[in-house]
């Protein structure tokens, strides 16, 4: 049996995958129970582990519905460590999850009437998915952890069941060398993990295939449009200015001539890429997520701009900057969704970047440009 304090940290530089060691990593640690979700403590052999409940409360579910609108998203975390859901005891199983608070309360809500540990990774506050993929649920981190919250003295088992989704950021024969501690990995949806197990933590072939339908769409776009809109607000006001500018005509005039066309120019295409392109995903053409963008920027750009009463007085060139900017757009926060989908990859999403952004690019200068002689060269 290894020592109870494990590894040193400078003994796990060469795992790969792993962050630099921070300060202060493996020192024992326990979350704190003054956490608003917490209901007490269970007494273990290492101090006073914060209990939980499976079930939310009304607070729980307003800072998820608030963090789905990008409202203290990044602030929507729990104290990383270890915690008791229920009443656990030495051979309770241990469960890993992300320390961002809607992956915790999502595990804890689907396991009413269970008895488990619950093993919180630091990701900054990042879902197990994307946290994987940026190396913060990680090997390094799970040992720290596992050394911080001292739970091989907690548990007699050496068993860690970890989510399917964060397998790409851990290495686990590493885990099991230098703390002792199997990975098994559970089922993709924390919906499945009671039957997960009850069968022994044997996965049924559906556990292990990632869908991505209608609805898990849906709840991805307030966040994405929120996040888009703050940028291209930013955007529309400096172009309404320029708009107002515009000499020969009064401010108002300018803003209501030039500046309205392009401003719906840009909401179509934030529209078409927050919003269109995670919803028709499946039906829209090509595989790169800017294309599919592109798109549906096509589709919104007429349904936007044609009903406006300056339509019929606007020549080809201020319609094609218009429509190259509300492409770009479109194009440009369509492939946001390449982070959230189970489409692609990561090489995959880089291989798309490289393509995609300078035309997007481009596109949106060319755009722009021919906009500003349209307005200033009168």
């Amino acid at each position: 049996m290894m020592p109870a304090c494990g590894p040193s940290p400078g003994e796990l530089h060469f795992l790969p995958l792993a962050r630099p060691v921070p300060d202060g990593a493996g020192e024992f640690r326990l979350p704190s129970p003054e956490q608003p979700f917490v209901r007490g403590v269970v007494t273990t052999p290492v101090g006073e582990v914060p209990r939980v409940e499976a079930r939310l409360d009304r607070t729980d579910r307003r800072g998820a519905w608030l963090a789905r609108w990008d409202i203290g998203r990044m602030r929507f975390t729990v104290e990383p460590g270890l915690y008791a859901l229920g009443r656990p005891d030495p051979d309770a199983p241990v469960l890993v999850t992300a320390n961002y608070k809607m992956s915790f309360d999502v595990l804890r809500s689907a396991l009413p009437g269970r008895d488990l540990w619950i093993l919180v990774l630091d990701t900054r506050g990042i879902n197990v998915w994307c946290a994987a993929g940026k190396g913060t649920f990680g090997t390094m981190e799970l040992l720290d952890r596992i050394r911080a919250s001292r739970l091989d003295e907690v548990v007699r088992h050496r068993r860690l069941i970890v989510p399917q989704l964060g397998a790409p950021g851990l290495a686990a024969h590493e885990i099991r060398k230098h703390s002792g501690f199997r990975v098994i990995y559970g089922p993709v949806h924390a919906s499945d993990v009671p039957r997960f197990l009850d069968d022994g933590c044997r996965a049924r072939p559906g556990m292990r295939r990632k869908r991505f339908p209608f609805r898990e769409r849906l709840v991805l776009v307030p966040v994405e449009l929120v996040q888009a809109l703050r940028i291209g607000l930013v955007a529309i006001l400096v172009l309404l200015l320029a708009a107002g500018l515009a000499p020969g005509i009064s401010f108002a005039a300018g803003v209501h001539r030039y500046g309205l066309p392009m401003t719906l120019a840009i909401l179509a295409g934030i529209l078409a890429g927050t919003v269109l392109t995670p919803l028709l995903l499946p039906w829209l053409p090509g595989r790169m997520f800017s294309v599919k963008g592109a798109l549906a920027g096509l589709a919104s750009f007429p349904a936007v701009l044609v009903p406006g009463p300056w339509w019929q007085g606007m020549g080809r060139m201020e319609t094609a900057a218009l429509l190259l900017v509300s492409l770009a757009t479109a194009s440009w926060f369509g492939m946001a969704f390449t982070g959230a989908s189970t489409y692609t990859s990561l090489n995959g999403v880089r291989r798309e970047m490289l393509r995609a952004i300078p035309a997007q690019f481009s596109g949106l200068v060319i755009g722009l440009g021919m906009w500003l002689l349209v307005v200033y060269g009168r």
